[in-house]
Order: C-alpha cells, then sequence, then structure tokens
C-alpha cells in the first residue's frame, strides 16, 4: 500500500509540471474567461506543489547549503523574466512594477516566511535554533542590497523623482551581481559550516538523516522537472495576472497590489519548503531559503532590469516611499536582534509577522 501510494506521488509530480508547461502554451497572450481561470489556477497550485517535492529531492541529493540556493536562484530567474515580461506589456503603469515586487519578495521572505518559520519550530521544539553566522551575514547582504537599490534612488538628484540615473542605475546593478556572487562563494565554498543546520547544542549537522539519499539519474530528472514546474508557476501567474489587475482595479486598490500578489505567488513553493524545514527542526535551512530568495530576488531582479531599462520605453521607478523606508528599517532592526542570539521563540516570530502583516495591510490601505 505504501510502494503504491508513492508511486502515485511520484507518477503526479512529473504529470503536473507537463501540464502546466502545456496549458502555458495554450492560454499564452490570450484573454481567459472565468472557467478557464480557475482551471490554470488549480494547474498553478499543483505545480507550486510539485516544485517543492522536485526540490527537496534536489535538496537531499546535493545537501545544504546548495540544496536551498538552487530553489531559490531557479524561482529568481524564472520571477525576474515574469517582472521583464510585464514591464514591456504593462507602458507607464508598471514604471513601479520592479520596485514593488521586489520589495514585497523581500518583506514576505524576510518578515513573512522568516516569522512562519521561526513560530512552527519554537512551537513544536520549544526554541528555534540556527547558526547566527551564516544568517547575519545573509541578513547584511539582504540590509545592503536592499538599501542601495531601494532607498538611495528616493534621495539623488541627478534624476528627477525617485529613479536612478543611468551611471547610478549600473552602478546598482554592478554592485548587486558582486555582492551575491561573494555570497554564494561564501556559502558555498569558503564557509560552506556557516550555512548548515545545527543541533541544539549548537554542532553542526553534515548529514540529514530523514530519507536514503535518491540517485544521481532521479536528481537529474527532479532537476528538470523543477524547471518546468517553476516556468509553469510564473507562466500561469502572468496568465491571471490580467484577471488579478482587474479585481485589483474592481477593488479600488493602487496598483502596487498586483507587485504582492505576484510575489506570493511565485514565493509559494519557497514557503511550503521552508516550512517542511522548520518543522524538522531545520531551521537554519529555511532562514537560507528565506533570505536567500529576498538577496536573489534584488541581486538579480536590479541588473536585469537595469539591463532591460535600454529598450523598454518609460521611467523605471525604484526608489522607495517614506511608510515603506520605515518598515524596511523596521525590518532590518527587528531581524538583527533576532539573529544575533541563534535562537529564537515564538515571540520573535510573532513580531515578523506583525511586520509582515503591517506591510501587507498598508499596501491595501497605504
Amino acid at each position: 500500500m505504501l510502494a503504491r501510494l508513492r508511486s502515485v506521488a511520484t507518477r503526479w509530480t512529473a504529470l503536473v509540471p507537463a501540464l502546466a508547461v502545456v496549458l502555458l502554451v495554450l492560454t499564452w497572450g490570450r484573454d481567459l474567461p472565468g472557467p478557464l481561470v480557475a482551471l490554470v489556477t488549480l494547474v498553478l497550485a499543483g505545480a507550486v506543489l510539485a516544485a517543492v517535492h522536485h526540490a527537496e529531492v534536489v535538496a537531499h541529493r546535493v545537501g545544504e547549503p546548495f540544496g536551498s540556493l538552487v530553489l531559490a536562484v531557479a524561482v529568481t530567474i524564472i520571477e525576474v523574466a515574469l517582472i521583464v515580461t510585464l514591464m514591456a506589456d504593462g507602458g507607464d503603469k508598471s514604471s513601479t512594477l520592479a520596485r514593488d515586487t521586489v520589495f514585497a519578495a523581500v518583506m514576505i521572505t524576510c518578515n513573512g516566511i522568516v516569522g512562519l518559520c521561526l513560530l512552527v519550530a519554537s512551537l513544536r521544539h520549544g526554541t528555534a535554533v540556527f547558526n547566527p553566522e551564516g544568517t547575519g551575514a545573509a541578513l547584511a547582504t539582504v540590509a545592503t542590497l536592499a538599501t542601495l537599490s531601494l532607498v538611495l534612488p528616493t534621495f539623488t538628484t541627478s534624476k528627477p523623482g525617485p529613479e536612478f540615473s543611468g551611471v547610478q542605475l549600473t552602478f546598482a546593478a554592478v554592485s548587486s551581481l558582486i555582492l551575491y556572487g561573494l555570497f554564494v562563494a561564501t556559502q558555498t565554498v569558503r564557509h560552506r559550516d556557516y550555512f548548515l543546520p545545527v543541533t541544539r547544542q549548537g554542532d553542526v549537522i553534515t548529514a540529514d538523516d530523514h530519507a536514503g539519499v535518491p540517485t544521481s539519474r532521479t536528481a537529474l530528472i527532479s532537476l528538470a522537472l523543477l524547471g518546468l514546474a517553476l516556468i509553469g508557476v510564473v507562466g500561469l501567474a502572468k496568465g491571471v495576472s490580467p484577471t488579478i489587475e482587474s479585481g485589483v482595479e474592481a477593488a479600488g486598490l493602487r496598483h502596487a497590489v498586483v507587485g504582492v500578489v505576484i510575489a506570493l505567488l511565485v514565493l509559494l513553493p519557497e514557503t511550503i519548503a521552508a516550512l517542511r524545514s522548520a518543522r524538522r527542526d531545520r531551521v537554519q535551512t529555511s532562514l537560507n531559503l528565506a533570505l536567500g530568495s529576498a538577496m536573489a530576488s534584488i541581486g538579480l531582479t536590479i541588473p536585469a532590469v537595469a539591463l532591460a531599462s535600454i529598450w523598454l520605453k518609460g521611467p523605471l521607478v525604484l526608489g522607495l516611499g517614506a511608510t515603506h523606508m520605515v518598515l524596511l528599517a523596521l525590518t532590518i532592526v527587528v531581524s538583527s536582534l533576532t539573529v544575533v542570539p541563534g535562537r529564537a521563540t515564538p515571540l520573535q516570530g510573532g513580531v515578523h509577522l506583525v511586520l509582515s502583516a503591517a506591510y501587507l495591510e498598508l499596501a491595501i490601505n497605504p
């Protein structure tokens, strides 16, 4: 019976990504009626679950921190493609889409995902334990990238409005790539042990004992299916984005809410994977996923948008408003205080979740 259930699980996680890509090809660039939107949404949800499954297979094969890096980078690369595509189609109203989506990703990962994981792990295991050296390095990189790319444009004077000049945008793009590259080298080569899960005594866990290691062939198949699933997730999210935009406008909400919804959809696989790791008391893996996603979202999106701005028409607004800058500053301060001890209680998780709720509330009701 157990073998049969595993066989069914294997089949559906292989079929759904292919179905998502086929549906994406059939619906790309078309106006979708209500029933088709419902079908697309259902397949999108299945593709999210399939992506999580295949990401965990790959992660278990290559080990940490490479596993969380694979999912974070894969999701972000396709997220960048989605942002650039929507900006190309949206005209002037999409001038703030990159800013809104990247900032939404930062707030959702650093507060929403981190808060949920800390809360789940601490309630289930007493306290959430992680490595402050690795997590602190990741947080410092996220804070620097967010400030250079999203805060400084509000105060620069070379160009009117919260925009970078061409030289400033180039500097921000190159700096983002350099910092992200340095972090990946630190995480995977020089100080890999800083990003591995730890025991309650502070010992590094170098092996995952919850299941047998999959074969190389299985991992390669899962990697390919992960790519298909993520393409399906992001592509189908774009397909339903006109419906999202219409719903946002009908509700009288700001266009920035579209960026929030896109970020929520795209980050769903990482959220589920991070929560599963937190339940298994692998909080460091959860934080690698959350902060790695925030870092990749900025470090890859800003250079891509800077390159795309060469042929995209209209302004590129990156600077945050005063309200969002306050939320970002508070997030950095609270995150620093959470990271320093190397362990967290439900209180820290609750604080991050309140910050995430505050961001969502202000996005809807500024």
